[in-house]
């Protein structure tokens, strides 16, 4: 017997769990727009509601940061032993995981407690995060105007302040929190479209006027622990918000076809070289 599962209401929710937050497949986020746009395609993003991942050590270890830094989350659940490949770890590790907790080492809960508190020490990071003016994990619904589709956002954390300018702070962990390479990972996560999503949400569940802005909290995940707050300059949201259009009205469609579609399904797609390849071989041999 199949259980129908009800949409959570149109509106702000400051108490809905992760696990229905993501049950809600006749909504689009932002993460979802991403999976649908090119390198990736709706069949993939299909596939992946339906069938979400295992949990991985990357993803264990970002939740449990997420839950130390932000106070809200899965439980973590310490299995002490110094290998998980015995009979009586790998249970231990099954039960946390039934319990809808994270299961890690001490060294690992070790780290996400150093990493809160780099986080603390950290006089932007400290300031947005601050919990006397905010709470974690707020969701929101919301009907997009152009396409009649609905859309959902999760806020990592959203200020209780919403006087004038509403900044919205987003906690990533990475292995790299330079300049140089949270540039490349803006282009190669999508954080530019993402940031788009959160800001025009925010205004559309009339959070903080009309004027939101989202800023990136890096952090790297090896001693120091270093933090690095960013801002998305404009013209790459504005590119962001191109973006999150196609990949809603593909979505839009996909709902009311119920055909989610691969690479190529129906015509090939001919290819060239990469520009830089191309140059390379036009320079020697032609």
């Amino acid at each position: 017997m199949t259980t129908t599962v009800e949409a959570p209401a149109l509106g702000m929710h400051d108490d809905l769990t992760n696990e229905a937050y993501h049950a809600d497949k006749t909504s689009l986020s932002s993460s979802g727009a991403r999976k649908i746009l090119p390198p990736s395609c709706p069949a993939k993003f299909r596939h992946e509601q339906d069938n979400p991942p295992a949990p991985t050590k990357t993803f264990d270890y970002g939740n449990a940061a997420h839950k130390t830094v932000l106070g809200n989350g899965p439980k973590l659940i310490l299995v002490d032993h110094p290998a998980w490949t015995t009979k009586e770890a790998k249970a231990e590790v099954a039960d946390a995981r039934a319990q809808g907790g994270i299961p890690l080492k001490q060294h690992e809960i070790d780290m996400v407690d150093a990493m809160a508190d780099a986080i603390r020490k950290h006089p932007l990071a400290a300031a947005l995060l601050d919990p006397a003016y905010g709470a974690p994990e707020q969701s929101g619904f919301w009907i997009d105007g152009p396409s009649g589709i609905r859309r959902r956002v999760r806020f990592d954390w959203l200020p209780s302040i919403q006087g004038g300018r509403l900044i919205i702070p987003d906690y990533k962990t990475t292995t790299d929190a330079s300049n140089q390479a949270m540039q490349k990972d803006i282009a190669k996560y999508g954080y530019n479209q993402q940031a788009d999503w959160y800001e025009e949400g925010a205004r559309a569940l009339g959070l903080g006027g009309t004027d939101a802005e989202l800023l990136l909290i890096a952090q790297e995940k090896k001693p120091p622990y270093l933090v690095n707050v960013i801002g998305i300059e404009f013209g790459s949201r504005v590119i962001g918000g191109a973006k999150n259009r196609a990949a809603i009205e593909k979505f839009a469609e996909c709902q009311a076809t119920g055909y989610w579609p691969g690479y190529s399904d129906d015509e090939p797609n001919y290819l060239s070289l990469p520009g830089w390849a191309e140059n390379l071989d036009k320079e020697i041999y032609l």
